[in-house]
């Protein structure tokens, strides 16, 4: 009987892939110069990461799936709040708009 759902081979990268699409829309928010807005869309990514790493299963994990499920959720939600705050506190800098 063919597997379904988070079962199947292509439901098993779903977390990744939701992942990696966040973080190639705040890549694309970089290359438009909204280096801020992109940063943080990169931090949120991380934090879905830790999320979905809490919420299901080893199997169902795919490729976010590193270490143990706290130690993976704990460095993802770390990592997430690190690259915001810094995102958020750093002024000037050569990518912001002089208007």
């Amino acid at each position: 009987m063919p597997q379904q759902g988070w079962r199947g081979a292509a439901g098993q990268h779903l977390p990744f892939a939701l992942v990696l699409g966040v973080t190639l829309v705040g890549l694309v928010r970089i290359l438009q110069y909204n280096w801020r807005e992109g940063v943080v869309l990169i931090g949120v990514a991380l934090l879905i990461a830790a999320v979905l790493r809490v919420l299901v299963s080893d199997a169902q994990a795919g490729l976010i799936a590193i270490r143990g499920r706290g130690v993976d959720a704990l460095l993802y939600s770390a990592m997430g709040l690190a690259v915001i705050v810094v995102a958020m506190t750093i002024t000037g800098g050569p990518l912001d708009r002089a208007w």
